[in-house]
């Protein structure tokens, strides 16, 4: 008990000290803690996620393929169901860099000519048995495009030189396709 009243005589002189050590009203501004506005945790939290958006979207547009490319990706896109042989497997294959007496290579499902961009395109869509199903394009002016791969808009790009020095373009769903294509379209190794 006489703990009690020992505390509560505490709490009693230290409230008449304080209240003689200042005067009535508001404390000084000096005795309250100042923060700057960079330190608090809403504005931190912010930049952060300005950093980290910022790096996101810069690692995403750095590995953007080329505008053709995504023009062909997107063409791809919208032809996926077609099927069928709209011109001659001669002329295609010629276009593509193969002797025109050869066979078309894998099962193919769709042949025809396109417009990408305004360019006249050679499509072939062909099913490779242990790869899947690979579009190829080749471009009948002249064009250049570096030589690149990467994955864009859920499917594996691939540009190469094709036997005849022109850049192809190829995209698949699967990137054992583009390895398989790459062997029968590619130039030979020198």
């Amino acid at each position: 008990m006489s703990y009690r009243n020992t505390e509560d005589e505490f709490d009693l002189r230290a409230r008449a000290e304080l209240s003689l050590a200042y005067e009535t009203g508001a404390a000084p501004a000096h005795l309250f803690r100042h923060t700057p506005w960079l330190s608090r945790r809403g504005v931190l939290g912010c930049c952060a996620l300005v950093l980290v958006a910022g790096t996101v979207l810069g690692g995403v547009l750095a590995i953007r393929p080329p505008e053709l490319v995504r023009d062909a990706i997107e063409h791809e896109y919208y032809e996926r169901t077609l099927r069928g042989s709209f011109m001659d497997a001669s002329q295609l294959l010629a276009h593509m860099g193969l002797e025109a007496a050869r066979p078309v290579p894998g099962y193919p499902q769709l042949m025809r000519p396109c417009d990408i961009d305004g360019k006249l395109a050679y499509h072939l869509t062909t099913f490779f048995e242990k790869g899947g199903l690979v579009t190829v394009f080749a471009f009948d002016q002249p064009i250049t495009l570096p030589e690149g791969e990467g994955w864009w808009n859920d499917v594996y790009w691939q540009v190469v030189t094709g036997r005849d020095g022109r850049p192809l373009v190829m995209v698949s769903e699967k990137k054992r396709a583009l390895s398989v294509a790459l062997r029968v379209f590619s130039q030979p190794p020198a």
